[in-house]
């Protein structure tokens, strides 16, 4: 007897949560076209749609396994529970298209190895994510610091949106455990590299705006952002420059001048993060990622700086 779809989805993620309940319950599933015949192990419809399927004589089963497992919400039915409720709840949003969330959290390496094509990365969210963050940081910076300077609010603004910054909130949201990566960027430890995060949380950033708009992004950003932006702001005042200050400790301390090398350069044309090394006497003293050299050498340098003390 032909498989019956017992579950239809436009998520990958959900497809593998109901493979995996019913595979605990003895019922084998599969993934299958839009034609029932042809079984494939990782294919969807033209519409995008991953349909599961179970033996016709284990089919009634699986739907009840299935339904026994969702939530109610008054007379609405909702996705099944998986991996992305927890994030939700400490982003303080519940997406209506979970499957933006989904997208979002998708590097490209894990839509390189989907033999289905039917998986799309996120780099295209991190390019609309980066213009919604530079609109609601600098219309933050505008209403709160009214009289600095135009110099004096770009600065504040850089530090904010740095790749620093974005990978420590990233971190801060433990963001990393939901990143869907290909097995390649797994094994290098993609989780927590900072240019990976960075990039993932300015992709949640457009997530959260494609499915509630520029206010729901904006309140999540203010929650985020509000004491960065304080301090980033303090910094300013106080002209801060760490490459400076390194250089005087480097004086003071009778060592030679720091040296400031590219050790690598990274990702698309229009979002390049670059890792620069501070060396001392042929020492490395530290090292950061920026989406520009000058941004990662102020963050080399303020490593150099705590590591000399």
């Amino acid at each position: 007897m032909e498989p019956v779809v017992v579950f239809t989805t436009n998520s990958d993620i959900e497809a593998r949560v109901v493979m995996a309940l019913l595979d605990s319950h003895g019922i084998a599933s599969f993934r299958i076209s839009g034609n029932p015949q042809a079984i494939w192990p990782m294919a969807v419809n033209p519409l995008g749609e991953i349909r599961i399927a179970a033996p016709a004589e284990l089919a009634e089963a699986a739907r009840t396994i299935i339904e026994s497992h969702r939530e109610d919400v008054g007379t609405r039915v909702v996705r099944l529970r998986d991996e992305f409720d927890d994030l939700e709840q400490r982003i303080g949003y519940r997406f209506t298209d979970r499957g933006l969330l989904e997208h979002a959290l998708t590097h490209r390496s894990r839509a390189a190895e989907d033999i289905s094509g039917g998986v799309l990365d996120n780099e295209s969210l991190e390019f609309l994510g980066d213009a919604v963050l530079g609109l609601v940081v600098a219309d933050a910076l505008f209403r709160r610091y009214p009289d600095y300077s135009e110099g004096q609010k770009s600065k504040i603004k850089a530090s904010v949106v740095s790749t620093q910054s974005l990978a420590r909130h990233a971190e801060q949201i433990r963001l990393g455990e939901h990143l869907l990566l290909g097995r390649g960027e797994e094994k290098t430890g993609g989780r927590f590299k900072q240019a990976l995060l960075a990039d993932a949380y300015e992709a949640l950033i457009a997530a959260i705006y494609m499915d509630g708009g520029l206010p729901a992004a904006a309140e999540f950003l203010d929650r985020e952002l509000s004491d960065a932006i304080d301090t980033g702001s303090t910094q300013e005042v106080v002209g801060l420059d760490y490459k400076s200050a390194l250089q005087e400790r480097l004086q003071g301390l009778g060592k030679p001048l720091p040296d400031y090398r590219v050790a690598s350069e990274s990702g698309p044309d229009h979002r390049k993060a670059f890792t620069i090394e501070v060396v001392v006497g042929g020492e490395v003293l530290g090292s950061a990622v920026g989406k520009t050299k000058k941004e990662a050498e102020q963050e080399a340098a303020k490593q150099a700086l705590a590591r000399l003390g």
